[in-house]
């Protein structure tokens, strides 16, 4: 089936981190070091946060309390925005990440679970191109940001190739991540704790590599595959139930939203790198699909 799909906003660098929140969708985009949100309609991109020159912003999510949580890269740490507007650190992951920090996913208890690269991406990339990297890659741990800021390896020593995009099920029961460079999404079981076991293969994505992932209440998960211009709906098992394409610009992010739960919103840029961070080309698309999002974000 081929859907329409329409531009959302414009004039980004490159958006990651997508959530809907309050009837709009917020996103980062960690070249121009701002969080951003719009509404389902679009043409209307509002600042909701400025962070200084230098400083990237990746994953977002919220507190119990209200309070915005925002990934800084390069920091490799975890910023709050409390409702009253004081904006300090929450937590520092640089105990746990080998790299720059992604994205995360924050569960109804306000505990945070963050990614990271692992390694040097852009070294790697130009030391050995692509193929080289997904062929041999360092791994790395997820960082589990307990609600209290304190932080510790969310699945013990349990190592995964760049973990990125993330999601939990609606029971609070099952964690799935996106391993980007594993070419694959990965399950894992949460204990009252928030400390994840049981790791298991639940789905192989490959030739498509998971970015930002979200999840339907069919229990499928939505794959922004940044290789392509496409965003895939994936069955648990690795069936590709849907391709969405996104006019010639890579899918960096993908989050479900909008009124009913059923706009598919799609982060595109040209590229990423130098070039990303000199112009702002990346935009924000939507399209209309069949399957209500679920869980979280």
């Amino acid at each position: 089936m081929s859907r329409s799909v329409r531009e959302v906003a414009s004039g980004i660098h490159f958006g990651e981190g997508p959530r809907w929140h309050e009837s709009r969708l917020w996103f980062s985009d960690f070249y121009g070091f701002r969080v951003y949100s719009v509404s389902e309609a679009g043409g209307d991109l509002r600042v909701e946060l400025q962070l200084p020159d230098g400083e990237h912003p990746s994953g977002l999510g919220w507190m119990p309390d209200g309070s915005l949580l925002v990934v800084k890269m390069h920091a490799q740490q975890v910023w709050r925005r409390w409702p009253d507007g004081r904006f300090d650190l929450h937590a520092d992951l640089s105990g746990i990440a080998d790299y720059w920090c992604n994205d995360m996913v924050v569960d109804a208890q306000g505990r945070a679970y963050v990614g990271n690269f692992g390694f040097d991406l852009d070294a790697a990339m130009a030391a050995r191109g692509p193929e080289g990297v997904l062929a041999d890659h360092p791994k790395t741990r997820i960082a589990l940001v307990n609600s209290d800021g304190r932080v510790e390896a969310a699945a013990g020593d349990e190592r995964f190739g760049f973990p990125n995009g993330s999601v939990i099920t609606p029971d609070g029961k099952t964690f799935i991540v996106g391993e980007t460079f594993g070419r694959k999404l990965t399950a894992l079981d949460i204990a009252e704790d928030g400390t994840l076991s049981n790791r298991r293969t639940w789905a192989e994505t490959a030739p498509a590599v998971p970015d930002g992932i979200a999840l339907d209440a069919e229990g499928a998960v939505w794959i922004a595959n940044p290789l392509a211009p496409e965003c895939r709906r994936i069955a648990e098992g690795g069936e590709v139930l849907e391709i969405v394409e996104t006019g010639g610009l890579s899918c960096y992010a993908c989050m479900l939203g909008g009124a009913d739960g059923r706009t598919l919103f799609m982060m595109v840029a040209p590229g990423l790198g130098a070039a990303a961070a000199r112009e702002p080309k990346g935009k924000v698309l939507a399209a209309s699909v069949d399957v209500a999002r679920a869980g979280l974000p």
